[in-house]
């Protein structure tokens, strides 16, 4: 399947703190997978997996069981996707250090999003955390444990007081956390090698990497997710890796949520280019170089941050990216192959045009997202903010103190419940599509960011409409 693929491992990430799709759609979801050139997936479960014990607290209300953790290990071998689980431990700790029990393992006591490095509870619990991932996930090869955007790392009193030691510095406090982690992997998991993505090491000295263990215990991930990603800088932070004696190095690209925290839509070009220029960065390192690349499929920016892009949403994104890494490039043979995949007539249809939304699964969701994205927010815009009969006979001056010409209410009101009737219908089928693929937290959850702050706008117009057209106590005095 790899052909000359320079990416031999083709991972396509999981983000499941938001928007987790029930396994039923996974079910559906990993033959397109395997089909379009993927041979693993990255899960990070983050509070959908279940924790147990003292640990139980960290679950989602809807996290999966273990017999659906096992479920979906087994779609995963029958599609002839490696599973690779992802365990953060460091940084992006939101839902673990949120909770009351555990916030005395902050490393700044304001923010949840770091572990402090020094307290042995810290480490305990990230073994646990681990133990009880790697027991549902018997023999994986790898363990992601994260490791990025180590916020505030240094910032904490204890940590202040370390860092006034000499040598000490933050570099070696990063490193020696990253090395009691995956230390522990490696002892307790003799045939599991770590991954860690590689942001917090990108600036570490080359002399500080390899006088430490860290490059014998693990691989990194170098990620960017750009549209112009520098290839030449991205080689020379390889060739530095390679120095400092990393074995493999993988690399990370992405096919949805890096383009805006409140993205609704994938805009394909710009994760194409983002692959086609992997593609440059891979040949221009030595070969057996990269062990493989993963596809990111971000769903929210971090644990408190809005949805971005939905799954369904980004597999149009997803299917052109996995080609473009089998093939090399994406000319008009490729996207007819894409085109096939999707069962559109058109790609670039397809981004402005539901009909053309293809029959992949979660098409239907696809479709109907476009619709609302590219219209609900415009056409009540267009009602309320540029309708001369609004702007002119009832504007907010007018609806404060609910005064209308009675002829200018058929002029808005018909215009107004049509529109709140066709969206109506729209967000029901909306609504009933998501119901099938997601949770119910999520379904609301996007539902009342995306659509119900239009309806709404349109219902408070015909609420205010109705109350000025209603009998009124003169007062006297004109408009």
């Amino acid at each position: 399947m790899s052909g000359s693929s320079p990416f031999k491992m083709r991972l396509v990430h999981l983000d499941l703190k938001g928007a987790p799709p029930k396994v039923c759609y996974l079910s559906e979801i990993f033959p397109l997978f395997r089909a379009l050139g993927a041979n693993g997936v990255l899960i990070e479960y983050e509070d959908m997996f279940p924790y147990e014990g003292h640990l139980r607290l960290l679950r989602a209300k809807h996290a999966y069981s273990p017999s659906e953790i096992k479920e979906i290990l087994h779609l995963a071998t029958l599609n002839e996707l490696e599973v690779i689980p992802l365990v953060q431990t460091f940084g992006h700790m939101e839902f673990v250090l949120k909770h009351e029990a555990l916030a005395h393992l902050r490393e700044v006591a304001r923010f949840p999003n770091t572990l402090n490095p020094h307290k042995e509870e810290s480490l305990a619990l990230v073994r646990t955390m681990i133990d009880q991932v790697m027991e549902l996930h018997p023999g994986a090869r790898w363990l992601h444990v994260g490791c990025d955007e180590v916020y505030y790392l240094g910032e904490g009193e204890t940590s202040r007081q370390w860092l006034q030691q000499e040598p000490n510095s933050k570099a070696e406090l990063c490193l020696s956390h990253m090395e009691a982690v995956a230390s522990h992997v490696r002892a307790r998991y003799p045939t599991t090698t770590p991954l860690m993505w590689d942001d917090m090491l990108r600036d570490i000295p080359e002399d500080q990497l390899s006088g430490s263990r860290v490059p014998q215990l693990v691989e990194p991930v170098l990620w960017d997710y750009g549209a112009d990603l520098d290839i030449h800088g991205k080689a020379l932070l390889v060739e530095k890796y390679r120095k400092s004696g990393f074995s493999w190095l993988w690399a990370a690209s992405a096919f949805k949520g890096a383009t805006g925290v409140n993205q609704s839509l994938t805009p394909i070009e710009h994760h194409l280019r983002n692959h086609l220029q992997w593609l440059q960065v891979a040949g221009s390192v030595p070969a057996d170089t990269l062990r493989g690349i993963i596809l990111t499929g971000w769903q929210r920016y971090d644990h408190f941050s809005v949805l971005c892009e939905l799954l369904p949403v980004g597999i149009p994104s997803l299917a052109v990216c996995l080609q473009v890494l089998l093939h090399g490039d994406f000319a008009e043979n490729v996207k007819a192959r894409v085109e096939n995949f999707l069962g559109v007539s058109s790609l670039e249809e397809m981004d402005f045009r539901s009909e053309g939304a293809g029959s992949f699964p979660g098409s239907n969701i696809l479709a109907l997202v476009t619709q609302v994205s590219l219209h609900l927010c415009g056409s009540v815009d267009v009602l309320l903010e540029r309708d001369r009969y609004v702007t002119g006979w009832f504007s907010p001056y007018h609806r404060r103190r609910k005064l209308i010409h009675p002829v200018m209410i058929e002029h808005i009101q018909p215009q107004a419940l049509s529109l709140l009737a066709r969206w109506n219908t729209l967000a029901g089928e909306l609504e009933a599509a998501l119901q099938r693929v997601f949770y119910p937290d999520t379904v609301e959850e996007w539902l009342e960011e995306n659509v119900h702050p239009s309806l709404r706008r349109l219902q408070a117009l015909l609420q205010d409409l109705g109350e000025a057209a209603g009998p009124r106590q003169d007062s006297g005095q004109d408009p």
